[in-house]
This record gives structure tokens, C-alpha cells and sequence, in this order.
């Protein structure tokens, strides 16, 4: 297929879903008004806070601080809702256990082959008896654990808890989805032993073999049909703007797969070409919905107030379908294209400051007044971290598309530093707070030990933080020692080594944070270490003290 057609097919989609969006703003299709940022909370419920992961101190505290910010007093809550929402948490639970149990174990082995990958930069002899543990094939079963085991599991098992909240009914179709979680967890298992032996496509974010890649797709269909299902039973005539957000994820992953991974549709600058377009989608157009789509709940139901401008949620839902599509091309600048998609591309880039800034803004005014919330809400820690990370990583994104940037951060650590703030610091922080809350409500028992989700946090954080910053400013060292004519190519090598040193100590931190969640994931699902009896949890059939 020519890359032209393709590119063209993608505006006349774009231009195509504008029109739809028009009609339906005319058609009275989506509620314009306030209203329909509420309908994730039950009648009464504004003003009350949700936050199954904080002690009951912190609950206190959380809802004594929502309290000085509220306007008016709310009324008691429907009873009849709460208990749906009870039975909407329950029907949800054994398959959002199992997504989750998955990701962690994703979690686990991508977080270590990541930290060996690290250290082999500036420890090149380190592990190089075996094959597998070269630097080549660690970094690469990195990558794809990371994008197809942890979060895709633990993005999917979120939405799968967001899903029949929002439509107010019980999941419907969750054995055709176990199904699925079991065929795509074979694909990945098949796909990194595939990778560990030396087999595959060649292509970066797209190296496991075509062949393995039809058994995942399937299983991402059925993964999908409990969305389906669940739409046709709902109980609203609203959809909550996360609900397009996952639904587009759902849509839009299988439909890159198979453009980017079919048998012989592309070949050499074309196939470079679909490879970033698909590199960059699969984040822009799976990651990134599911992770705001968890936004838009979370955070507006941890302080028990709805996001401050729905019509901002929506600019930010279509400006991101409409602009978003081609941004991967500015990763071949200076490469054999014609120069028109990569023009392009930069266009695409900096127009997605239009939706970003719909979503931060929108955020801001959200927790305007109640950024004290933080202090006591395990949840909102995590996705407020995360929403404002993808302010920097989308921003940062934009102006790096720039020729005048991106001659100097091209093939550098910087743009790997970029990439995990994206993948890192946005998606995976936003979806550590959303299991944070979620977990408690699918198990009927609170995390152990509060200390340990602290701990956590400032582990990943501040390991993040210098990782980040080591990439940034050594790869940003890294390239202008490459377009100085003057010096060696040895010296833009030997300039990195301090800073890939500190990213081997920042990804250090993060193992360790991430060891510590998984051993208090682990400790709750197995009902060990101290059981915390409060009113937090849904019991005997009745709703206690939901709010603190």
C-alpha cells in the first residue's frame, strides 16, 4: 500500500468523525450542560469523597478537606444506586483480578530485564555468556512486556472496573473476555521466547512475529466484546467521556496491528514509514485513552466533585482522534522520505497542544482548591503525578517534532527519556493509582499496610525523576557532541556515561518500588498481613459508610 494512500485515509477518516462529531452536537447526541460530567456519581453523592486505598484517618482528612472546598452541603446519597454500583464492582471482579495478577507478573519480569538492559549501557560485559541476555534481545523482551503485557492488562482490567460503573449495569460477557486474556497472554509468552531465541520482525515496538500476532489479536477481540455487551444493557442514555476514550482504545488497537503487521503490505521506506506510525499510535491511540479514560473517573471521584468543563473533555477526546494519527513520522527527519509527511507530522505535533491543553486545564480547574487532597488520597497521589506528566511528556513531545530540536535529540537518550515519560510517568503512574482503588473493592478487604503504598510512590518517583533527567540532559549532551564536527563520535559516547549510570540508579528505585507493590499486591489477593476492618468496603449486602 502507498504511504500517501495510507496518510490519506487517515484525514479522510479524521475528516469523516468530524462530521459525526457535528451532527451529533446538533442532534442533541451528547449532553453539553454540567449534567453530564455528573453521571458517574449516585444522587447526593457530589461533595462526598470514594477512597478505598487511604486508612480511615486519611478518609477523614480527605473528606474534611473536600468539606472547606464545597459550595453547599450535599444530600445523603441514593441507597438503591450505591448498592448497583456494589453489584456493577462485583460482576467485575474475577476477570479484573486476573488482568490484574497479569499485569504484575508483566510488571515483575519487564522491570527487571529494563534495570540489566540499563546497566549493560555503561557495563557492556556484564551477562554475555547466554544469547538472550545480550543487550539486543534484553532491551527488546523489556519493551514488549512492558507494551504488550503490563499495561495493556492493567489498562484493560481498569476499564473493565470503569465500564459498568459509568453504564450502571453489571458487566455482561466476561467469559468470552478470560477467554481472551488467556490467548493473549499465550501470544506475549510465545512472542518473547520468540525473541529470546532470535526470532523476529525486525521492527521496534512491532518485533514479535506476525504469526503470533493473529493469536493476540483475537484475543483482544474478545477482550473487547464485554464493551459491546455491556453498551446494548446500560442504564443510561449519557455516555461519560471515558467511555469513549476505552471504547476508541478497543477500536483503534487492533485496527494499527493489522495495518502495520500484514504479511507483505509494506516494504522498505514504506514499511519505515507504518513502523513509527504505528510506534507512536499505539501509545497516542491505546495507552493514552485507556489512562485518561481513568483520569476522568478517579480523579473527579476521589474528591467527590465532577471534572469542571465537560465540553473541554470532549475537545480533549476529539482533538486527540483528529491530530493525533500522524505525529510518528517526525521520527524520520533527515531519513529518505519525501519531505511532505514529515511536515506534516510536526503539523499534527504541535496541533496536539490543543487537546492537551483541553485536558490539563480542565484538570487544573478540577482540583483547583483541593490540591490538600493529595496529602490524604493514596489514589489521586499516583493520577494526579501521572495527568501532569502527560501535560510535559505531550508538550515536551510537540516542540521536540520541531527540525530545529530534533536535529539535536535525534538518536540520543534524550528521546528514550521522552519516551518513558509518556509510557512511564504518564500511563503506568495513572495506573498504579487506579489498581490502588480498585483493588479494594474487587477483594472486599483494604490494602495491609498503608505505609507501603507511600513507599512506593516516592520509590518510583523519585527513581523516575532521576532517571528522567539523566536521559534528558546527557542525551541532550549526546547530541550536540554528535554535530560538532570538531570531536570524535567516541567523545558524544563517552559524554553519557555519568548519566547512564544514574539512570541505572533512578530504574534501581523503581524495581524497588515496584517490588514492594507487588508484595503488597500479593499480600492482599492472598489475605495476608493485618486486616483492616472499616466502613470502607461494601458488606452484607448493605453500603456502610462508603464516605468518611
Amino acid at each position: 500500500m502507498n504511504t500517501a494512500y495510507l496518510l490519506l485515509s487517515a484525514f479522510v477518516i479524521s475528516f469523516v468523525a468530524l462530521m459525526l462529531f457535528i451532527w451529533s452536537q446538533r442532534s442533541g447526541l451528547f449532553d453539553r450542560t454540567s449534567t453530564g460530567a455528573e453521571v458517574i456519581f449516585a444522587p447526593g453523592e457530589i461533595g462526598r469523597v470514594e477512597e478505598p486505598a487511604a486508612t480511615p484517618g486519611e478518609r477523614a482528612e480527605l473528606q474534611g478537606t473536600v468539606n472547606e472546598a464545597r459550595e453547599a452541603a450535599p444530600c445523603p446519597p441514593d441507597p438503591q444506586e450505591l448498592a448497583d454500583r456494589a453489584e456493577a464492582d462485583a460482576s467485575t471482579a474475577t476477570l479484573v483480578l486476573v488482568l490484574f495478577c497479569c499485569a504484575v507478573f508483566w510488571l515483575l519480569l519487564a522491570s527487571t530485564a529494563g534495570l540489566t538492559a540499563s546497566i549493560k549501557l555503561h557495563e557492556p560485559d556484564w551477562l554475555t555468556q547466554q544469547a538472550w541476555l545480550t543487550f539486543g534481545r534484553i532491551r527488546t523482551l523489556h519493551l514488549n512486556a512492558v507494551a504488550y503485557g503490563w499495561a495493556p492488562m492493567a489498562g484493560l482490567g481498569i476499564a473493565m472496573f470503569i465500564l459498568p460503573r459509568v453504564l450502571k449495569t453489571p458487566l455482561a460477557g466476561s467469559r468470552y473476555a478470560l477467554v481472551g486474556v488467556a490467548l493473549w497472554n499465550i501470544a506475549v509468552m510465545a512472542g518473547l521466547t520468540s525473541i529470546a531465541i532470535g526470532i523476529n520482525d525486525g521492527l521496534e515496538w512491532l518485533e514479535i512475529p506476525w504469526q503470533i500476532d493473529i493469536l493476540m489479536l483475537i484475543g483482544g477481540a474478545l477482550m473487547a466484546l464485554p464493551l459491546l455487551f455491556t453498551l446494548v444493557r446500560r442504564r443510561v442514555k449519557h455516555l461519560y467521556v471515558s467511555v469513549w476514550y476505552m471504547g476508541a482504545a478497543l477500536f483503534w488497537l487492533p485496527v494499527m496491528l493489522v495495518v502495520a503487521k500484514f504479511p507483505g503490505l509494506h516494504s522498505g521506506v514504506q514499511q519505515a514509514t507504518t513502523n513509527w506510525w504505528y510506534a507512536h499510535n499505539v501509545l497516542g491511540y491505546f495507552f493514552t485513552p485507556l489512562a485518561i479514560a481513568a483520569v476522568y473517573y478517579f480523579l473527579p471521584k476521589v474528591i467527590g466533585r465532577p471534572v469542571q468543563s465537560y465540553n473541554l473533555s470532549l475537545l480533549g477526546f476529539w482533538g486527540l482522534a483528529f491530530f493525533y494519527g500522524q505525529v510518528g513520522g517526525h521520527h524520520l527527519i533527515g531519513g529518505p522520505v519525501p519531505a511532505w509527511v514529515v511536515t506534516l507530522s510536526i503539523v499534527q505535533s504541535m496541533m496536539m497542544i490543543i487537546p492537551v491543553v483541553a485536558f490539563t486545564v480542565n484538570q487544573w480547574q478540577t482540583m483547583n482548591g483541593r490540591w490538600a487532597t493529595m496529602r490524604h488520597s493514596p489514589t489521586l497521589r499516583f493520577v494526579v503525578a501521572g495527568a501532569a506528566m502527560y501535560t510535559l511528556s505531550s508538550l515536551q513531545g510537540s516542540f521536540g517534532a520541531l527540525r530545529e530540536l530534533n536535529v539535536v535529540t535525534h538518536f540520543t537518550h534524550y528521546t528514550v527519556g521522552h519516551a518513558h515519560l509518556g509510557m512511564y510517568g504518564f500511563v503506568s503512574f495513572v495506573f498504579f493509582g487506579a489498581m490502588y482503588f480498585v483493588m479494594p473493592r474487587i477483594m472486599g478487604r483494604e490494602w495491609p499496610y498503608a505505609g507501603w503504598i507511600t513507599a512506593h510512590f516516592w520509590l518510583v518517583f523519585a527513581g523516575f525523576m532521576v532517571y528522567f533527567w539523566a536521559l534528558t540532559i546527557g542525551g541532550w549532551l549526546q547530541g550536540t557532541a554528535m554535530l560538532d564536527a570538531a570531536r570524535s563520535f567516541m567523545d558524544s559516547v563517552a559524554v553519557t556515561l555519568p548519566y547512564l549510570k544514574a539512570r541505572s540508579i533512578g530504574g534501581s528505585f523503581m524495581l524497588a518500588g515496584h517490588l514492594v507493590f507487588i508484595a503488597h499486591f500479593v499480600m492482599l489477593v492472598m489475605g495476608w498481613g493485618p486486616q483492616r476492618e472499616t466502613p470502607a468496603l461494601f458488606r452484607a449486602g448493605k453500603v456502610e459508610g462508603v464516605y468518611a
